[in-house]
């Protein structure tokens, strides 16, 4: 099998019409019903503000992979200087059942999660082809880098202003140099959020702190999913979600809407109607877009699966030997 970890990621490189092909494909693919994915259990112990995921997934098609994701989050992990989340993919021969790869990268988390944003995105300027676009981002950690990134790469020429902000401040020299020049500052998260048009929420808020209404017309890219208040947005119509029994529990905020504001599945699209059905053509321009993406281990998969043929095709990556049949 082999072994992939970020410096080998950013050997292979970024290319992010790629990543979010990637998991437009995996869409296509479970929606065409050739994706296993079992609602993800929460492994707690301890302290409970820790938790470790584990995400097992098939994925078909021209993918035909199968894996499991198995990610912790210890969010009091800066204490000791240690990353937040810490990432782990392995990947199965969908024949055999033989390990394939083995990653270690956390870097692959973050680049799959702003794919994830890429298509929503995508969708979002496809039913309004004529937006510029006036980006703003909440939380200035890896997440949200990998979002400017993404953004300046595919829709540069649309993207007329960055507003960033974050709680411990922001590191300019991390912005891309190609958006620098239109990109500020904010002081308050208030200023990003009042004069965006695309915002997307990358943080790790402890408790909810977002209690106005969205401007109308806006893409809200709900990342880190517990950043609203529920009756903000309560009365918007296009709520999408990826997977509505993953979303609607632990918290999040669709499962606060649920709970306090009667937000039901009906009430909702999928991810898979908006790729594969054109969901978002419904809604005139000025109906606000609220997108809610739980994390499917699908696209887990899927991203993981094209770094591992790249890494092949490249020569990348360290080879590790089995013992041999027991």
């Amino acid at each position: 099998m082999i072994y992939l970890h970020d410096g080998h990621l950013r050997e292979i490189g970024t290319d992010w019409r790629k990543l979010v092909d990637v998991i437009e494909t995996v869409i296509r693919i479970k929606e065409e019903g050739d994706c296993v994915h079992p609602l993800k259990p929460y492994l707690r112990f301890r302290d409970p503000i820790n938790r470790i995921i584990a995400m097992p997934a098939y994925v078909g098609g021209s993918v035909d992979m199968a894996g499991i994701k198995w990610i912790a989050g210890f969010p009091n992990n800066y204490i000791h200087g240690l990353p937040r989340a810490h990432n782990t993919i392995i990947l199965n021969d969908s024949a055999t059942g033989a390990p394939l790869a083995f990653f270690q990268s956390g870097l692959l988390n973050g680049l799959r999660t702003a794919a994830v944003s890429g298509v929503m995105t995508r969708a979002y300027m496809a039913a309004r082809p004529e937006t510029g676009i006036r980006l703003g981002i909440i939380g200035w950690g890896p997440i949200g880098r990998l979002h400017l990134e993404m953004f300046s790469s595919l829709w540069r020429e649309q993207l007329e202003q960055v507003i960033l902000y974050d709680m411990k401040g922001v590191d300019r020299t991390a912005i891309p140099e190609g958006v620098r020049s239109i990109t500020m500052v904010a002081d308050d998260w208030r200023s990003v959020y009042r004069q965006s048009n695309v915002m997307a929420t990358c943080t790790v808020a402890a408790e909810r702190y977002i209690d106005e209404a969205p401007a109308p017309g806006s893409l809200l890219l709900n990342v880190s999913l517990r950043d609203y208040k529920p009756e903000c947005a309560a009365s918007l119509r296009a709520i999408v979600v990826d997977d509505w029994q993953e979303i609607c529990r632990e918290n999040t905020d669709i499962e606060q809407m649920h709970l306090r504001c009667g937000l039901n599945e009906s009430d909702v699209i999928t991810i898979n109607d908006v790729v594969c059905r054109q969901a978002l053509e419904q809604y005139d321009r000025e109906e606000t877009v609220f997108f809610n993406p739980m994390g499917l281990s699908v696209f887990d998969i899927g991203v993981a699966s094209y770094y591992m043929r790249e890494a092949e095709r490249l020569g990348k990556g360290i080879r590790l030997e089995t013992s041999g049949q027991v």
